[in-house]
């Protein structure tokens, strides 16, 4: 692991402006620089790099952060493959802390089956273009196919020859261990304890991690003599470092592409994928024959929300693949179904027409997925109305999933008309399942009050919850240490959506003052032998949270504040420096937006607004966005209590309907006693 002095070394050293100019054609503006945005298709130029700030920000899309982030985000790497990257752009040494004996082991076994299977390409590549087999049979396959020699090179393609022990004997022979060609699934152990290869007589085809190492491998039967093979495709099992849920071929080839078209094409086979990328539709990916999983959804959703779906027209596989796509709508992407001309796949239909040719088809076919899904099943349905009526509730399921209430309304609207069912029966019935989900939260919202007395919102104190426990956090797959207060944060109001809520922008306010001027002086206190004892920002934000047993909403909000008055009184404790640059890429990235704001105070009845440049009004600043987000959080919570007391599960459950009164009234009192300071508003402004 990077040690923090190694990581503020890069950060120190790496220019932004001289990193984003290797991607970005950047002129100077005032001090600033623009450019285009390599993070969408733009024309006019928004995307703008301060050099004072160490930072950058696309004004149309949103994206930036500092340095390490640009890269993270332009190369699709981790932040520890950022800062490594960065690292060896300005010839900086990485300095790692030592791991402990698990880490270790851990990190070895990784890096062990990660070397292997890097050998295990570069032996199948080589036999593919060296190997008289593998020129005769391998090669001409791909050729057949209508690869071109340079896709061949991309994709790293191979073969292996019809030895059962081939690459077993050579990787033995180069000194590769016997347990890890075992682990990564390239040989297995036969009864007589002799290792035999996997994909023997087979063309390879690697599959790539985000980063670009090959984490597992397909194999497809191709000659005579293994025509009697049951399966014509065989896979890598899963293993320490594979696992075929969580990884998509081609995914390291297509992520640019699919920022840049904020699209990305699914399809199920490895040479589908890979016609299509030759073709130049590379925003391409494929599942490699397996149905959609979350961990899939997820990685495309690191991209895009947009994802559209390719069949070749075998109904019988559609039906089969339809049935975990509910899952994209749940997570709120926008799917769309393309069906291919009869008796072609995307493997044959690109080979047959050019790339224009091939996205021109996919816009004139493609509908979204509630469409296609209802057309699908009323076919099937066909006049039978046992049929019909679990075709409707299936549409019903599949629409409930949907998060965006508009969204939602446009497919009922549509689904009623084509199903030729009353609107207002699918309002009710998609109504009534996603309430059967509330009242599953709403439940364990409950479970939790019972177990919490007075239910107040913040179940612990500061002091208590700065009595930390340690705990160990895998971040973009970098394994490191850090001390975190425990998260017992309780609430009715609901984790999504909150951004419009008043209480949520003084809360970011709050903590873009803490990072600015966290560990500056706010004020001093006498204690109790009237000594003056000085309070930072920091201690003053987390001890006014406490008086009225408040906290912030965002669970990220709440470990940077708690981390924060962890360490404010460390020697040379900077809150910016050492947030910007946190090992929690989450952090970092939070923290490069915050600071990117300035504040603007305002009377509530002036139009008079004066920016505040510096810390020399904090103890005016500080105390009334305090104010005004506690009574802001408090209303809120009042009116979801309320709502939670509505539910008319509480008329069976007393006990529930007292603690939840009692919360209510306590929130009201403390309603009643802010209300009497409320002043200045505060108000903020973005700036790069």
């Amino acid at each position: 692991m990077i040690d923090q002095a190694t990581i503020d070394r890069i950060l120190n050293t790496a220019q932004i402006v001289d990193v984003v100019s290797e991607f970005v054609t950047l002129k100077k503006r005032g001090v600033n620089y623009i450019g285009l945005c390599p993070f969408h298709n733009e024309k006019t130029p928004s995307f703008s790099v301060s050099p004072s700030k160490g930072i950058c920000k696309c004004f149309s899309c949103g994206k930036g952060g500092n340095v390490v982030h640009f890269i993270m985000e332009h190369e699709q790497m981790s932040y520890y493959e950022a800062l490594k990257f960065l690292a060896k752009k300005y010839n900086i040494d990485i300095h790692e802390r030592e791991l402990t004996d698990e880490e270790k082991i851990a990190q070895t076994t990784r890096e062990s089956l990660f070397i292997v299977n890097s050998f295990a390409r570069d032996y199948f590549h080589h036999i593919l273009k060296e190997d008289v087999d593998g020129r005769s049979i391998g090669l001409a396959y791909f050729h057949k196919r209508g690869f071109r020699d340079d896709i061949i090179e991309k994709f790293q393609l191979g073969y292996s020859t019809e030895k059962r022990d081939g690459l077993t004997k050579e990787a033995l022979k180069k000194g590769y261990s016997k347990e890890y060609l075992i682990k990564t699934g390239l040989c297995y152990e036969r009864a007589d304890h002799l290792l035999q290869d996997r994909f023997w007589g087979r063309v390879i085809f690697p599959v790539h991690t985000l980063s670009g190492k090959v984490v597992a491998f397909g194999g497809r039967v191709l000659s005579l003599q293994t025509k009697k093979v049951m399966m014509k495709y065989v896979n890598s099992p899963e293993s320490e470092i594979y696992h075929k849920s969580n990884e998509l071929f081609g995914i390291f080839f297509a992520k640019q592409a699919i920022v840049k078209y904020d699209r990305c094409y699914l399809v199920e086979g490895y040479t589908d994928m890979i016609s299509m990328f030759q073709t130049g539709v590379e925003n391409t990916v494929a599942s490699s024959g397996t149905s959609l999983t979350s961990g899939q959804i997820r990685l495309i959703h690191r991209f895009t929300n947009n994802i559209t779906v390719l069949y070749d027209g075998d109904m019988a596989g559609i039906k089969a693949s339809i049935r975990g796509i509910d899952m994209l709508l749940c997570e709120g992407m926008n799917v769309r179904v393309c069906l291919l001309p009869d008796n072609d796949d995307p493997d044959s239909y690109a080979q047959k027409h050019t790339s224009e040719e091939f996205k021109t088809f996919i816009n004139n076919h493609e509908v979204d997925f509630i469409r296609f899904k209802t057309n699908l099943l009323l076919e099937d349905a066909g006049k039978d109305p046992i049929k019909k009526a679990k075709l409707i509730g299936d549409i019903v399921q599949s629409i409930a999933v949907i998060p965006e209430a508009i969204v939602r309304d446009v497919y009922i609207k549509e689904c009623g008309s084509q199903l030729n069912v009353e609107e207002k029966l699918l309002v009710a019935e998609v109504a009534k399942r996603r309430d059967v989900e509330r009242d599953k939260e709403k439940k364990a919202n409950l479970n939790i009050l019972r177990h919490t007395g007075n239910a107040s919102l913040e179940e612990k104190s500061t002091d208590q919850a700065l009595q930390t426990t340690s705990t160990v956090q895998t971040i973009s797959g970098q394994t490191y240490n850090n001390t975190l207060p425990e998260d017992t944060y309780k609430s009715f109001i609901p984790q999504e959506g909150k951004e419009g809520f008043e209480f949520y922008k003084y809360e970011r306010l709050i903590l873009q003052v803490v990072l600015r001027y966290g560990e500056k002086i706010l004020c001093e206190i006498k204690n109790d032998k009237e000594e003056s004892v000085p309070v930072t920002v920091i201690e003053y934000v987390v001890n006014d949270l406490k008086q009225d047993e408040l906290s912030f909403h965002n669970p990220l909000h709440r470990q940077l504040l708690a981390e924060a008055a962890k360490h404010v009184h460390d020697e040379g404790f900077n809150t910016k420096r050492y947030f910007l640059s946190h090992p929690n890429p989450e952090i970092s990235k939070l923290s490069v937006d915050l600071i990117n704001v300035r504040y603007e105070l305002s009377k509530m009845h002036s139009k008079i607004t004066k920016v505040v440049t510096d810390g020399e009004r904090l103890l005016d600043l500080v105390p009334k966005l305090m104010i005004n987000f506690k009574y802001a959080i408090v209303t809120e919570e009042i009116t979801h209590t309320m709502r939670a007391l509505q539910n008319p599960q509480l008329n069976h459950e007393e006990k529930e309907c007292n603690e939840i009164m009692i919360h209510f009234n306590n929130l009201r009192k403390i309603q009643n006693k802010m209300a009497k300071h409320l002043g200045d508003r505060v108000t903020l402004t973005q700036e790069v």
